[in-house]
């Protein structure tokens, strides 16, 4: 499969998110043909408020064509195409995201609690997988071509065991879908989750909470 057909396909998926989306978005009925969002705006609303002044800038993001740099201890990048990077998704229900992984990276278990997500390999290899409120593991291991969907709210994650890099295209039925990686929501959360919890949640002591906890500081 050359780059070409690769990129269509990717492209065709996003179309099809979006159609789908005026059937199963997560996000509430648009009531007009569009409302850009105004991100400076203080009106607190279920979304954005709408801005008057629309250019066709409103509708444009290239932030995902191209890898992203991977600079982190988990080798992966998330580049969204949200509302906050694209104002014309505003009661659109739907968004992108290109996710970029290292040979042997990992985009750790995490959630997005207001939508589902489909992902579509650009490159590489991936084993992915997620667990129902059954808590029954469902995995996969993917490739390049494959489509992969996450069920909305559940725990998943996507982990390059190859050798060489990966990236996939996400599509989500939300504008803005969320993230909250367990990991860094429950070590890192400010004020902080109180060590007892975690100890008695984990099963280990305080000492190995506190560990956890430094591994997440921000770096001085």
């Amino acid at each position: 499969m050359d780059n070409t057909h690769t990129t269509i396909i990717a492209l065709n998926l996003a179309v099809v998110m979006m159609m789908l989306s005026t059937i199963v978005s997560a996000d509430p009925d648009m009531l007009q043909d569009i409302c850009v969002a105004d991100l400076k705006s203080d009106v607190k609303v279920n979304g954005f408020a709408c801005k008057s002044n629309v250019t066709a800038e409103d509708f444009v993001f290239d932030g995902i064509a191209k890898p992203g740099t991977i600079n982190n201890s988990v080798g992966s990048l998330v580049t969204l195409a949200n509302v906050e990077k694209i104002p014309g998704l505003n009661t659109l229900g739907v968004s992108l995201a290109r996710i970029d992984y290292a040979p042997g990276g990992l985009n750790p278990p995490h959630t997005h609690p207001r939508a589902t997500e489909l992902i579509f390999v650009l490159e590489g290899k991936l084993d992915v997988g997620f667990i129902t409120t059954a808590d029954k593991l469902i995995f996969k291991s993917i490739k390049k071509g494959d489509v992969f969907a996450f069920p909305k709210g559940l725990v998943h994650f996507q982990k390059n065991n190859g050798k060489d890099p990966a990236a996939v295209l996400s599509a989500f039925n939300s504008q803005l879908p969320g993230t909250q990686s367990i990991a860094a929501s429950l070590f890192s959360a400010k004020p902080e989750v109180p060590d007892n919890v975690l100890a008695m949640a984990f099963q280990v002591g305080t000492k190995d909470v506190q560990k956890i906890k430094s591994k997440f500081a921000p770096k001085k």
